[in-house]
């Protein structure tokens, strides 16, 4: 008998062979395109801690001050449409109780904007679009997708460089693991600033162009391992005054161990790690995996169908001779 495949057959089979097509195309070229940095990108984290702050009222350092520093990111969705990267701009605030709340983020202790454009797949800096600084490093407020255990380059904006963070296991932070990276920055001459000679113990000189210097007791950040995001952030500043070419320091402008996430933040950022992340897993692991089990059944299935077939009865080629007459 021959036999002939069912409609049912083929459509099992073809199915099945598109999902075994469509599983590698999702892991390894629509996962990949998912994964870029936002443009248009409207978050705020809070960093609180305690420390010694100068009063410029009291002309002296005054200590066990609250600390907030406060990050607003924005993305500049013209500029980035524009040059094809991601454009962040950036206001970075440091108020103590007293500057706190400003009507004007200018009215803070320190104020300072600034601009970071990056490439949006990889997150290296990108030099265009009146970036300022000149931004270089391999992570800055977050690092790249698919994070490493290895150290990383981190830029520092007080510093105007780059800092070495090293890989240092993994931690919870609300329930959520990342990957932990530390560091810290030796006394650093970073500027000058005019102040007032008393300030750096030459009271016989009206101005004195003192030095700048800063320092770091410690950075923390626990980041999300598939999107890069940072969940918690710890800093310990400290920036002081030199007389021109003095070794010690003569005033101590901020200093504090620890500065960190307030629990607002960090749920805010488990949160959206979470979701970004997941997002990620789905395109480049549960949908490929999936698609692939159920491409096999299928064309498994429809093989079967196929091989197996729909018998159909061969036609009788004998002439019917009940009806011819006879002859003599």
């Amino acid at each position: 008998m021959p036999r002939t495949a069912s409609p049912l057959s083929l459509i099992l089979l073809g199915l099945g062979t598109f999902l075994l097509v469509l599983a590698p195309l999702l892991a390894w070229y629509v996962e990949p395109r998912a994964a870029v940095n936002p443009t248009d990108i409207d978050t705020t984290a809070v960093y609180r801690g305690t420390g010694s702050v100068f009063d410029t009222e009291r002309v002296e350092t005054v200590p066990d001050q609250r600390i907030t520093v406060t990050q607003r990111v924005r993305g500049n969705v013209a500029e980035s449409e524009r040059s094809g990267n991601a454009v962040w701009d950036v206001t970075t605030t440091v108020d103590t109780d007293k500057s706190l709340p400003a009507a004007d983020p200018h009215d803070a202790l320190d104020f300072v904007p600034h601009r970071w454009v990056m490439d949006r797949k990889t997150t290296e800096p990108v030099h265009c679009c009146k970036e300022t600084p000149y931004i270089e490093g391999e992570a800055y407020l977050k690092f790249p997708f698919d994070v490493q255990k290895r150290s990383y380059r981190w830029w520092d904006n007080t510093l105007g460089g780059t800092v070495m963070l090293s890989y240092r296991g993994t931690e919870k932070v609300q329930g959520y693991t990342g990957y932990k990276f530390t560091g810290t920055v030796p006394p650093t001459k970073v500027g000058s600033r005019l102040v007032p000679g008393a300030i750096v113990d030459q009271p016989d000189r009206p101005q004195v162009l003192a030095e700048e210097w800063y320092s770091n007791h410690g950075f923390e950040l626990i980041v999300d391992q598939a999107t890069g995001r940072v969940i918690y952030a710890q800093t310990g500043p400290k920036r002081t005054l030199r007389a021109p070419g003095a070794d010690e320091d003569a005033a101590v402008l901020l200093d504090s161990r620890k500065i960190a996430f307030t629990t607002a933040t960090q749920k805010e950022a488990v949160r959206q790690a979470k979701q970004d992340s997941g997002q990620l897993r789905t395109v480049g692991v549960t949908l490929p995996i999936g698609a692939a089990v159920a491409g096999f059944v299928l064309v498994v299935v429809g093989g079967v169908l196929v091989v197996r077939g729909r018998r159909r009865p061969e036609s009788d080629e004998t002439p019917d001779t009940s009806r011819v007459p006879l002859t003599i």
